[in-house]
C-alpha cells in the first residue's frame, strides 16, 4: 500500500535529513578534534558520519515524493530505531569509554533520533489510520 507523503511527514523527514547532514559533517570533518574531547574512538566518530551521507541523501529523495510505499516509511522509522539501540548498547556493552561529555553526546543524539523516529511513525500512522477511514 501506498501512503501520501503529507506535510507534517515531509517536514519531519527533511529534519531528520538536517539534522543527519549536520551530524555528518561534524563527525567526518571534526572526528580528529572530537576524538580526545569527548574520548570516543576517531574512527568511530568518522565512519558513523560516513554512513550518514547516504542516510541523509536517502532521507532528501524520500521527502519529495508525493506518495511512498508505507513499508519504505516504516524502513525509516527502524533505521532510526536501530540507531537508537546501537548509540546506547557501545555504551551500555562497555564497547567504548567516553567521559562524561562523550557518554552526554551520545545519549543526546540518540534522544534526538529516537524523537524523529517517534515524529515518523506518528506522521505514518495518520496517514494510514486516514486511509483505513
Amino acid at each position: 500500500m501506498r501512503v501520501t507523503i503529507s506535510p507534517f511527514l515531509r517536514m519531519v523527514l527533511l529534519l531528520d535529513a538536517a539534522a543527519s547532514g549536520v551530524m555528518a559533517s561534524l563527525l567526518i570533518v571534526g572526528a580528529t578534534l572530537l576524538a580526545p574531547l569527548l574520548s570516543l574512538p576517531q574512527a568511530l566518530l568518522f565512519w558513523a558520519g560516513v554512513l550518514l551521507v547516504p542516510w541523509t541523501i536517502m532521507l532528501i529523495i524520500l521527502s519529495r515524493k508525493d506518495a511512498l510505499p508505507r513499508l519504505v516509511l516504516y524502513d525509516v522509522v527502524a533505521v532510526n530505531a536501530l540507531w537508537v539501540a546501537a548509540s546506547l548498547g557501545i555504551l551500555v556493552a562497555g564497547l567504548v569509554s567516553p567521559n562524561l561529555l562523550g557518554a552526554a553526546f551520545i545519549v543526546v543524539q540518540a534522544i534526538a533520533v529516537a524523537g524523529f523516529a517517534v515524529l515518523q511513525l506518528a506522521g505514518l500512522r495518520r496517514q494510514v489510520d486516514g486511509l483505513a477511514a
